[in-house]
């Protein structure tokens, strides 16, 4: 299993293509009006990260899909697995908040890591718009934005 975290100094980023954005809108859209979710593989890089790869999961969750999602013990495995074949590793995850800002909520904030990027894609009324990044801190008392570089349509 891959073990490295990813660090960030304060100016962290993350590096995202549009092809990438691309495909996380799109997954947000198509599961609308539930949420979306899935992992980003890629590098870390002089203080930020670099998404290489975007790969959509199912939401696992069987109740509240609308505004809850989950990622299942295999596909943490799966992940976990092809970025060590990729030699990347596990960067963080996203999902889409249906009819609801790109911020994290309380439940997010509970279930969240301090090693990885978590980015939150808002759709309303089906369509994806803004994206957003936060890591939690180590202490795991807020969330920290990370900017995004290179996101949109």
């Amino acid at each position: 299993m891959n073990t490295r975290h990813v660090k960030l100094d304060a100016a962290g980023q993350i590096l995202l293509s549009r092809e990438r954005s691309l495909l996380m809108q799109q997954h947000a859209e198509e599961c609308y009006p539930e949420e979306a979710c899935g992992g980003l593989l890629g590098r870390v890089e002089d203080g930020g990260v670099q998404v290489v790869r975007v790969v959509p999961l199912s939401n696992q969750r069987k109740a509240e899909r609308h505004r809850r999602y989950l990622i299942g013990p295999d596909d943490v495995l799966d992940l976990e697995r092809r970025a060590a074949e990729a030699n990347l590793q596990v960067l963080g995850y996203y999902h889409s908040h249906p009819d609801a800002p790109a911020e994290p909520s309380r439940f997010d904030h509970a279930h969240a890591w301090p090693w990885y990027i978590y980015v939150i894609v808002g759709v309303r009324d089906g369509e994806a718009g803004e994206a957003r990044a936060f890591r939690l801190s180590n202490d795991r008392q807020q969330f920290d934005p990370v900017k995004i570089e290179g996101y949109g349509r």
